[in-house]
Order: structure tokens, then sequence, then C-alpha cells
């Protein structure tokens, strides 16, 4: 007997100013760990004030972890230690593994509108913690779109779906991230594989985030489920649009600061140590596209 998936949290997503100050909303972050486990921190960037998004991520170094950007609107270009450079533009991901370490910069540029996009953080096991760092550029063109019911449209950036296996795929952790949008009164089931943890991060309209229909949630709300089966969502009588992330807990002891996250507080000052002596980048990294 299948045991449907219920809501253990709701969170707003908090305002917050990251980077040289850029302004976004945090889904969740430091304060949630470990509960989010394997997911560190998501971001959400968007605003049509360039003062808002303009200055950017100037350089800065990663350790432990891999970020994941998906742009919705406007660009970002990219440039990295590994001498990887370009531009993220709408429906594109990047999933970057700092591993043992990289520097890069995230900076927007050209928006005519606005700029709307996700930055998520996996945290990496201790056994890959210092793996060599790599960087992925996936094309919306790669990324398949599948329809498993009327008026379901599902984008699969990482995973699988009846007659579809997302573009990232040789990652470290396995982990589900889809891209889920839902014409007003429709119902969307979903599997994740057993011992996954599942979120939701709303976008767009709101819905039922449970079986018996009760949990209404809105747009910039995380919604974590407890342990269970299958998950159960229903749009209300506006389109709804969420992204689903699902991933394998990690159940490891977590030292975080800034944008390095290890096992030991040790770790820690060696990182920084070694980021300010100019020893910091142990690897020339893996520059191969993703399939």
């Amino acid at each position: 007997m299948s045991h449907p998936r219920s809501v253990a949290h709701i969170i707003p997503a908090r305002p917050t100013i990251e980077g040289a100050g850029v302004h976004l909303k945090r889904a969740f972050g430091f304060h949630q760990v470990p509960v989010f486990d394997p997911f560190l921190m998501l971001d959400d960037f968007h605003s049509q004030n360039p003062d808002d998004y303009l200055p950017g991520f100037p350089w800065h170094p990663h350790r432990g972890i891999e970020t994941v950007t998906y742009v919705l609107e406007g660009e970002v270009e990219h440039g990295d230690s590994l001498g990887n450079k370009g531009t993220i533009r709408p429906g594109q991901v990047q999933w970057m593994t700092a591993g043992s370490g990289i520097v890069h910069q995230e900076m927007p540029q050209g928006i005519k509108d606005r700029l709307w996009g996700l930055q998520l953080w996996v945290n990496l096991p201790r056994s890959h913690k210092m793996m060599p760092p790599r960087y992925r550029d996936v094309h919306a063109d790669d990324i398949p779109l599948v329809e498993p019911a009327k008026g379901v449209a599902v984008k699969i950036i990482a995973g699988r779906m009846p007659g579809a296996l997302g573009p990232v795929r040789d990652i470290v952790d396995e982990i589900e991230y889809l891209d889920v949008s839902l014409e007003p009164g429709v119902r969307f089931e979903h599997l994740p594989k057993k011992g996954q943890m599942a979120f939701a991060y709303v976008l767009k309209g709101e819905g039922a985030f449970d079986r018996p229909g009760k949990t209404i949630v809105g747009h910039e709300n995380a919604v974590l489920f407890n342990e269970g089966d299958e998950l159960d969502i229903k749009s209300g009588d506006k389109p709804l649009r969420f992204i689903l992330l699902c991933g394998r807990p990690l159940r490891e002891p977590v030292a975080w600061q800034g944008p390095i996250v290890m096992n030991t507080d040790e770790e820690l000052d060696l990182a920084f140590r070694e980021y300010r002596d100019g020893t910091f980048l142990r690897h020339s990294g893996d520059k191969r596209p993703m399939r």
C-alpha cells in the first residue's frame, strides 16, 4: 500500500543581499541544515530594477559543493579558474562542481526587462569533497520536455521520467531536478526514488501540495515533504509552476563558512588559509561537456 508524502514545512523565501550587492530571496540556507540534506541553499534572484542585480557576483572561491544556476529570464556571464567562460541564457543551466576548489564570477549582462534565475547549492559527500572541479553548461535545447498527462509539462534537468532522461547525468549524488508547469485544475503525481528527500519551490501561481488538498502554497515558498512514497500536487484555478528537487541525504557533519562547505572546522580553516596564500587551486579540472 502506497503512503503519499505529506508536507513537513512551508518556508517563505526571505529577502537577503549577496555578492557585491545583489538583492535576492533565499528559500532556505544555513539555518535549515540539515533538514534539506543533501541540498544546502536555494536563492531566487529576480528583479526589474538593474540596481538590484547588476553588481553581480565578482570573483570568489568555492570548495566542497556543487552550484547549479538556472536562468529563466535575462543573461548571466560566467568565468572561472578552469578557463571556462560564456553566457547563461534563458532556459540554460550551469552545473559547476567545485570539488577541491574553483574560483569564478557570475555577472548579469544585457538585461532588457528583468533578471530571473535560481541558484541551488548541493553538498558533496566527504569522499568527493576534494575531487577535481568541473563545469557543465547545459543548453535549453538539451533539456527534454515531457507531458505525462494532459495539462502537465515537465522539463527534466536531472533525473528520469517515462520516455526521457535529463542531460545532467554524471553527478555525484542521485538527484532529480524538474521544472514542472500545470494548467489550472491539473494534478501532477511523481514517485521519488526510495530513500530520497524531496522539496518544491513555487515559481508561479498556487496549488495543493498534499493529497487531501488542504495544504495550499503560493509563489516564493519552499515546500519540504515528509518521507513516504508518491507526491501528489494539484494546481488551483490559475497555472502553477514549481521546481521539484529530490536527493539522497548524506547524513554527514557540515562545517560551513561563506562559499566553502566541508565536514570539519579544521578543513574550513585550511581552505581559507590556502586561498589567502595562493595554494587553493589543486586541479586543472574537467572541461568535458556533460553527457
